[in-house]
């Protein structure tokens, strides 16, 4: 019995006034999930939404985000674990969940 592997990548966010992707993460995830876009210096922050689907197997991204990189926390566990399958689909490499992306607190700069 093979077990499949659902290889990721790190999580992408596009800033929703400018549509660039050139966006970092600018807190901790033990105050908020503040990011800003570089281009026009709108800030937002991500929160994801459980689907009710999981996928096993779920490898993390290889390199990993680093700290200033966009992320987001599961619904599902907490966990900041969050990154994209190879067709888009944004998932918890933590816990397999299938997360929905949303955009919140949009402040245009």
């Amino acid at each position: 019995m093979s077990i499949s592997r659902v290889p990721t990548r790190k999580l992408e966010i596009h800033c929703p006034v400018c549509n660039s992707a050139a966006v970092f993460y600018s807190c901790t995830p033990n105050c908020c999930f503040n990011h800003v876009c570089s281009g026009c210096g709108t800030t937002f922050e991500p929160v994801t939404r459980k689907t009710g689907s999981r996928l096993s197997g779920v490898l993390a991204p290889d390199p990993p985000p680093e700290a200033a990189d966009p992320t987001a926390e599961c619904a599902a566990c907490d966990s900041t674990e969050v990154c994209m399958a190879e067709d888009g689909t944004v998932v918890c490499a933590k816990c397999g969940a299938v997360l929905v992306l949303e955009l919140t607190e949009v402040a245009p700069g």
